[in-house]
């Protein structure tokens, strides 16, 4: 950790905590290890702990771990401050708001009010933003307190690891020599060191899913146009989602459930309305496997196809990983469900062609004009001008800035899109499946020491997440499917129809009750 973020969280509870006492009913320090929603506001209303003390818990915690992994880049002063107006407004109306005093962590270029937003480049290291994203008022709102903010891949670009020119990079709390994945690395790790409740990262192709299938985490890429993206630094905004990383299916569900509903300021999100329900808890079946279709899309098990997922070079899956993945096959067959296997669509590997359309510099030249407001970073240029201490982030600027697709459609009127969302839908129709299903990478977490940063990405295959779900709209929810050699975790990917995420909840919950993969990583203190 550094000398400064040490500092701060010395600030922090010397400044909120002096005349704190704790709850005479309090006999020992909190435990956050694992600690649910659920339990939390159980907590609250037996008067085991406050709010307050459950933060103190965790910036305590961060501040004796968060060394080891580096995903942290900006604590809250407010934090306790904001806990303690939680009890008391807890104590005045015996009310606990649907995220009432819960902690979150939020990845490093959501806009967050009075922090720092850098998207880990040097360009924003100083912006800090006048007003929340709209999803994260929302979760404010719901009485989510936000303790810190997490690092990332330097403008979301790489699924592979999570490097930023602010902060350097992210370890897998699992095993040190390992990366966490990208972008949400930070959100990830810290997610699953136990330094928060819940987290929030975005998903262009694969960085919600990655890191959470790289970090034992639950990880929710919904629907395109069900959760607002306004407000976020953009990586290709017509791929980009927003969503929760949580330890649990429960706790994404929660967090989901806030975060929902129509932005004028992210017009996609008018296809979302009417087809999102209040309560997105009442698909907590633990029976929900029981009769469920569920295919298995062979086509991305057997080969593993390279992170570009469009290139068609293939590389063979991990024997551990496949391994866990004919197991988690096994699990469900015997907890109900009816399996469809190969699951194939005709034409695949041509659908999945020309669906790209990336236009960085327009989204973020806009980004820059509506919230950063610095004269002297307006444009891509002035983002090469200020560098980066990452040469694969530097070489992806730089070809941005010959590259402007100003008229990018997205997923409800690109003609190559709707065509690769059609069949897929069409055969989930035709052979009745609630979801389909693919391990959420191939293979292993790829060595810290060992992962090339220059853009070699050959050695590296194994992302899934990237080849269907972004292109067509689709949700996919990654769940923890075991761990294989090294104490690597692995995840299960569940692909959905659009807007069906009450039935991947269903699966998903189902499934990770009736195997409880989720175990904490272990790091000495």
């Amino acid at each position: 950790m550094t000398k400064s973020l040490s500092l701060i969280i010395a600030i922090v509870l010397l400044l909120n905590i002096v005349g704190f006492r704790p709850n005479s009913n309090m006999a020992a320090p909190i435990n956050v290890e694992e600690l649910t929603i659920t339990q939390i506001h159980a907590a609250y209303k037996k008067g085991t702990f406050t709010s307050q003390q459950l933060v103190a818990a965790y910036l305590e915690r961060i501040k004796q771990l968060n060394s080891q992994i580096n995903a942290i880049t900006t604590l809250n002063p407010q934090a306790i401050a904001i806990a303690k107006a939680l009890d008391e407004e807890y104590k005045r109306t015996k009310v606990l708001r649907p995220l009432h005093g819960i902690p979150i962590i939020v990845k490093d270029n959501i806009n967050t009010k009075g922090l720092a937003t850098t998207a880990g480049a040097l360009a924003l290291k100083d912006f800090v933003p006048d007003a929340d994203a709209f999803v994260i008022d929302k979760l404010v709102k719901g009485g989510a307190i936000i303790i810190a903010k997490s690092n990332m891949a330097e403008w979301a670009f790489t699924p592979w690891h999570s490097f930023s020119s602010t902060h350097g990079a992210t370890l897998n709390p699992y095993n040190l020599e390992h990366v966490p994945a990208g972008s949400s690395g930070g959100t990830g790790a810290s997610v699953a060191a136990n330094f928060a409740t819940i987290g929030l990262g975005t998903d262009t192709g694969n960085s919600i899913r990655g890191p959470a299938s790289h970090c034992s985490l639950v990880g929710f890429r919904t629907t395109l146009g069900l959760i607002s993206r306004a407000d976020i630094v953009p990586l290709n905004f017509r791929n980009d989602v927003v969503g929760p990383m949580c330890r649990s299916v429960e706790d994404a569900t929660r967090v989901l459930e806030i975060m929902t509903g129509y932005d004028p300021n992210d017009p996609i999100t008018k296809y979302s309305e009417g087809k999102s329900p209040k309560n997105y808890r009442q698909f907590l079946q633990k029976n929900g496997l029981k009769g469920a279709r569920i295919g298995i899309m062979r086509e991305l098990c057997e080969n593993t196809p390279t992170a570009s997922a469009l290139s068609g070079s293939t590389g063979m899956a991990d024997p551990e990983v496949k391994a866990l993945f004919e197991k988690a096959i096994s699990d469900m067959k015997a907890m109900g469900a009816v399996i469809i296997d190969p699951f194939t669509v005709s034409d695949f590997s041509n659908l999945r062609k020309d669906v790209v359309c990336f236009d960085f510099r327009g989204d973020l030249e806009a980004y820059l004009a509506k919230y950063v407001k610095n004269d002297t970073i307006k444009t891509l240029e002035d983002i090469v001008r200020i560098g980066s201490k990452s040469k694969s982030a530097e070489a992806r600027v730089k070809a941005n800035l010959v590259v402007q697709n100003p008229n990018c459609p997205d997923v409800y009127t690109s003609p190559r899109r709707i065509a690769f969302r059609k069949a897929i839908e069409d055969k989930m129709e035709e052979l009745k499946l609630d979801a389909v299903i693919y391990p959420t990478w191939n293979n292993k977490p790829a060595k810290i020491n060992t992962y090339n940063e220059e853009l070699k990405r050959v050695e590296y295959y194994g992302d899934n997440s990237q080849i269907i779900a972004p292109h067509t709209g689709k949700p996919a929810f990654t769940i923890p499917m075991g761990f294989t050699t090294g104490n690597l975790p692995a995840g299960i990917q569940f692909l959905g129809r659009m807007y069906a995420e009450p039935t991947l909840i269903k699966l998903a919950f189902a499934y990770e009750q009736g195997t409880k993969h989720r175990v904490p990583p272990t790091l000495k203190k």
